[in-house]
């Protein structure tokens, strides 16, 4: 699989239950831990909350939805990859188009279980500017920055 077969585009909503579907299971993998919403709670949040004040991308291969980055010009609040299509460039793919479309500096939380995304973000050039636990799973978390060159 390449980069080749990957499609980024805006988000809709006729792709709201796959996207929530890849999005639980990668978090729940990530952080071993069940979600703790209901799946129809889920969508809500991603149709009416998120989307009030994020951008949406999703990536798709075979329109398939193994991707996803919610942010702005300040932040990335969501990015998940489906299990079976991690470590093939999909999440640089989607993190490098946020970077071009941000204000040259960007914010994010990552969860300290999740020690696979803490090497990606660093790879990436985020650094470590706090730690907390200030999330509905309360779990240790750790806050990152990336700041253009």
């Amino acid at each position: 699989m390449t980069q080749q077969n990957i499609i980024v585009k805006k988000y809709n909503h006729n792709y709201a239950v796959h996207l929530v579907k890849m999005w639980r299971d990668s978090k729940e993998h990530a952080i071993g831990q069940k979600e703790t919403h209901s799946f129809e709670n889920h969508v809500y949040f991603l149709n009416h909350i998120l989307l009030e004040s994020f951008e949406v991308d999703i990536a798709l291969i075979d329109e398939k939805v193994v991707g996803m980055i919610a942010y702005n010009e300040r932040e990335v609040s969501q990015l998940y990859i489906h299990r079976d299509y991690q470590g093939i460039g999909i999440g640089q793919l989607l993190l490098d188009i946020v970077k071009v479309h941000s204000s040259g500096r960007l914010r994010l939380k990552t969860f300290e279980v999740n020690e696979k995304a803490q090497r990606f973000y660093e790879k990436n050039g985020f650094k470590v500017i706090g730690r907390g636990n200030e999330n509905e799973e309360n779990l240790p978390d750790i806050q990152y920055e990336w700041v253009s060159e």
